[in-house]
């Protein structure tokens, strides 16, 4: 089943005194308060490439994002980077199968570079929402918390009132201005590559706290 609606996605901190799993299990006794059902699990997963530095001018080297998210089955995401923009690849599923035959072109270390964000999925109403245990290298990094609002697709037309939702399970850790990613995009119909979008930038927000520790 293919979710469209307005999205957005956040960081929990940890509670003080509490693991990760031991935090998660307190959202979801938080968010099921509220009337949300669990309506299965889900996983959105990341694996980063690594272009040959010898094919570029420079030795420069390209980094290839491939995304998947449980909502859209079907699709594989590819994300660029190292250029102006960032334009986001929809292919089937056969770009995994084509992946190991670039080998070549690009690279990738399983164990280092795969990050997921995998948890209970919930629905309430037009809301559907994600806790997801962060884990890379097999070590768990972090919470990610999606909310999806299934009747608005224009961010700035719903915000206020998906903030409120947020409010009412994750408390004063909701930011009441709209996301970085998404302040650009307002008054934009909002699509499931902006999600992807967000997903990565989070991904690497977590890389880079395990590079600096």
């Amino acid at each position: 089943m293919i979710i469209m609606g307005f999205s957005t996605l956040q960081t929990f901190p940890l509670i003080e005194g509490l693991t990760g799993p031991q935090t998660l299990d307190v959202l979801h006794k938080r968010i099921t308060a509220l009337g949300a059902r669990v309506s299965g699990q889900f996983v959105v997963d990341c694996e980063t490439y690594f272009s040959a530095p010898s094919l570029l001018p420079g030795n420069s080297q390209r980094v290839l994002n491939v995304l998947h998210n449980t909502e859209e089955p079907a699709s594989v995401f590819a994300i660029l980077e190292g250029g102006a923009k960032q334009p986001v690849l929809v292919a089937d599923t056969l770009l995994d199968a084509l992946l190991p035959k670039m080998a070549v072109l690009y690279t990738s270390n399983k164990k280092q570079t795969r990050i997921e964000s995998k948890g209970n999925r919930y629905e309430m109403g037009d809301f559907v929402v994600k806790l997801g245990s962060v884990t890379m290298s097999g070590s768990f990094k972090g919470i990610l918390v999606e909310v999806c609002y299934l009747a608005c697709v224009v961010p700035a037309l719903c915000w206020e009132m998906v903030w409120e939702f947020m409010q009412s399970f994750l408390g004063s850790t909701v930011p009441s201005t709209l996301p970085p990613y998404i302040q650009s995009r307002q008054n934009a119909t909002f699509s499931p590559t902006d999600t992807i979008q967000m997903y990565l930038e989070k991904f690497n927000e977590f890389r880079k706290q395990t590079v600096a520790r």
